[in-house]
């Protein structure tokens, strides 16, 4: 599996936030944080592609974002925050190595982050930064492939996998407060320990779970029912509303 990420920008202090209070980031330990955790995807398997940063886009190393891939092409996103959309054409140039690209176009918005694939079932949140007609352009380029699309209502977080990541192709790790059971009632559901808001957000790399190391009692749970989870320090990226799966795009 390759595992593309990029550096944490120099401007990273600058990120954009919705939900989260902005408080000092230390970018020299964000980027401590960020090279533990490449390693952690290359202790998981991944060939890790690493991009240079750019000093001039704060949220550039949330790569996440700017594009959806799947076995047989990569889309590149038009992302919901102005401020983000410079980032996309060199993820192009990285994804154009592995996959077909197809571009979204305006008036199409789509964050990454906003997009759930579980098999052949993606599912997109109705969040600010991507809109209906995103998803729609989405369909457009994925249905021959046998994909589905489906809009899923959310509340009080920036992206949908703030809100629900797939632990398998069965089961879902989900905050109730951000996004209604009933939306996932095709899988099995565990949810996040009541008193870790932000534990939703899960990265699956093969068999194996990667998470924050903030979130214990929500591990133990996926412990408890049988998942292998590591974990990293996180803590200066979330201050900038990111997690784990935002800083990877994972091509098998």
């Amino acid at each position: 599996m390759i595992a593309i990420t990029r550096e944490v920008s120099a401007g990273f202090a600058a990120c954009e936030l919705s939900f989260v209070t902005r408080s000092p980031i230390d970018v020299a330990r964000a980027r401590m944080q960020h090279r533990a955790y490449e390693a952690a995807l290359r202790a998981l398997g991944c060939v890790v592609e690493s991009m240079v940063q750019q000093p001039r886009l704060a949220d550039s190393v949330f790569v996440e974002d700017t594009a959806i891939v799947f076995d047989e092409l990569a889309v590149m996103t038009r992302p919901g925050a102005e401020s983000r959309r410079a980032e996309v054409a060199s993820v192009a140039e990285a994804l154009g190595r592995h996959r077909p690209l197809r571009w979204m176009q305006a008036p199409g918005t789509l964050d990454g982050g906003d997009v759930l694939r579980i098999g052949h079932v993606i599912h997109v949140g109705a969040s600010a930064r991507s809109n209906a007609e995103g998803a729609e352009q989405l369909r457009g380029f994925v249905a021959e492939h046998g994909y589905s699309v489906r809009r899923v209502p959310m509340r009080d977080c920036l992206h949908l996998k703030s809100a629900v990541t797939a632990l398998d192709d069965e089961t879902v790790l989900l905050q109730p407060r951000w996004v209604d059971r009933g939306q996932f009632a095709d899988y099995r559901i565990i949810e996040v320990d009541d008193t870790e808001e932000h534990a939703a957000n899960v990265l699956r790399v093969g068999d194996g779970l990667l998470m924050p190391d903030n979130f214990p009692r929500t591990r133990q749970r996926l412990l408890d029912a049988g998942y292998r989870v590591g974990t990293v320090d996180v803590s200066e990226l979330q201050k900038a509303e990111g997690a784990v799966t935002c800083c990877s795009l994972l091509l098998a």
